[in-house]
Order: C-alpha cells, then sequence, then structure tokens
C-alpha cells in the first residue's frame, strides 16, 4: 500500500475532507490531492502531523510493507480517544441562509451546529445557542438544558416565558420551585399560584395557600379571602368579584386564565 493510498484511507477513517485536512496541515487542497495520487510526497514536518493526528508512526507511513496501522502503547485508543476519533470536525460544503448545513466540531457553526461550543438554528452542545438549543448551558428560543434560558426553557433551572424545571422562572412557570406571574409547582411563588405550597400576590390555590385570595386544602391565609376545602360554584363569583376589583387591567389576561382554573 503506498503512501497516498494510506493517507487517503486515513483521512477517511478521521472524517476529514480533503480541503479540511489541508486547512489543518496550512497547505492546499490540491496538494493533499497530489498526495494520495502519489504524484507528489509531504514534507518531513507535514509526515510528522499527520503520524500525530492520525496516530500512527512514520514506518507505517513510510514503509510500503507495513499495511497495518499499530500503536505503540502510549498511543493505545482509550474510550475517550475513540469518541475524539469520531468527533473530528466535519463540515457541509452546502450552506443555508449563508450557514453550513451542518457542522460538527469544537467550535460548530452551521444550520445544524453540533459541538462542545454550538451555535445555529438547530445546536447541540456542552455551551449551546440556536433557535433549538440542546446543551449544559443552553440559549435559544426553545432551549433544554441543565441552565437553560429561551422562550421556552426546560431545564435543571429555566430561566424563559414558559419555563419548566427544577427551579423554575417565568412569565408561565413551572417545576419543584417555580417563581412566575402564573406558577405551578411543589412551592409556587408568583402573582397567581397554584401548588403543595403557594403564594400568591392576588392568589393562591394548594394545600397550604398565601395570598391576598387563599384557596387551600389544609391551611388558607388570605388578606381579603380565604377558602379551606373545594370549592363550590356559590365560592366563585365572589371570587371572581374580589380579583376584578384589585388586579390591575394589563393582569386581565393572566386573572381570566386563574378564573378558568378554578371554575
Amino acid at each position: 500500500m503506498t503512501l497516498g493510498e494510506k493517507l487517503s484511507k486515513l483521512r477517511k477513517e478521521y472524517n476529514y475532507t480533503q480541503e479540511q485536512l489541508a486547512d489543518i496541515l496550512g497547505v492546499t487542497r490540491q496538494s493533499i490531492s497530489k498526495w494520495e495520487s502519489d504524484i507528489a510526497y509531504p514534507e518531513t514536518d507535514k509526515l510528522i502531523k499527520m503520524g500525530k493526528l492520525f496516530e500512527c508512526s512514520m514506518d507505517y507511513l513510510l514503509n510500503d510493507d507495513v499495511t497495518v496501522k499499530q500503536c505503540s502503547d502510549s498511543q493505545k485508543e482509550s474510550f475517550w480517544d475513540s469518541f475524539k476519533k469520531q468527533f473530528h470536525e466535519r463540515k457541509s460544503e452546502k450552506t443555508v441562509f449563508g450557514m453550513p448545513l451542518y457542522h460538527i466540531g469544537k467550535n460548530a457553526h452551521g444550520f445544524l451546529a453540533i459541538g462542545f461550543k454550538a451555535r445555529g438554528v438547530f445546536s447541540f452542545g456542552i455551551i449551546s445557542r440556536g433557535i433549538v438549543s440542546l446543551g449544559l448551558l443552553s440559549l435559544g428560543i426553545i432551549s433544554l438544558g441543565v441552565l437553560s434560558l429561551g422562550l421556552i426553557a426546560a431545564g435543571v433551572l429555566s430561566l424563559g416565558l414558559l419555563a419548566v424545571g427544577s427551579i423554575a422562572l417565568g412569565l408561565f412557570a413551572a417545576g419543584a420551585i417555580s417563581v412566575g406571574l402564573i406558577s405551578f409547582g411543589a412551592l409556587s411563588v408568583g402573582c397567581f399560584s397554584m401548588g403543595a405550597l403557594a403564594v400568591g400576590k392576588y392568589a393562591a390555590v394548594g394545600d397550604h395557600a398565601y395570598g391576598m385570595i387563599a384557596i387551600g386544602k389544609s391551611v388558607a391565609e388570605g388578606s381579603v379571602y380565604s377558602h379551606i376545602g373545594d370549592l363550590t360554584t356559590a365560592d366563585i363569583p365572589t371570587i371572581v368579584e374580589w380579583l376584578d376589583a384589585n388586579v390591575p387591567s394589563w393582569l386581565g389576561w393572566a386573572k381570566g386564565i386563574f378564573e378558568s382554573y378554578i371554575q
């Protein structure tokens, strides 16, 4: 097997295009093509760099009789090495809105981006930004992550217009601990709160409820209205009357959602 054949084989195994390998080595794509066709031969420094890149010896590259790639003990592939090998940078030549159709790499930017840092329409990474974003630290219109920020956000800690998580903060918030204008959770705090322990500026419904209007299974402490147990149809008009008198007009939409919830 010639040097050119070996280079072509290794490049494809490591998921590089000729252009990507040329960028890494600081040469032209035509140079890579000539090396793989055995028309020209790489300089010594380029051979050394490719040996490190492809984790093979100079003997394997230069000796036509050596056809099996062998690694020394220090080069034996671990699980992490195998993962990194599969994660070598790949980028589509086709573009969408000026971005590669896909980009996989350490710092990925594409319509579909996958990387440690990813930015795109659909992005997946440790740090991820996109229209639809998934990552440990995630920012997007639709965002999923351990720490998540977005219009629609879900995560261990989430912040968004609609937030769902262990700790959720949002206009609409649902979680073990939730804080929002309209809030659902084991511990729920907001203008209108529903949960096991609910604290609401205007209204709270839960096992333990505290608010201007408090409706609780066990405890209800309200500054203007308190009710323990299930509501009856006769109770609802009184609650609606109190809400109409106290809730500002700009929160009318939230008041309407709460009234639908209790009816």
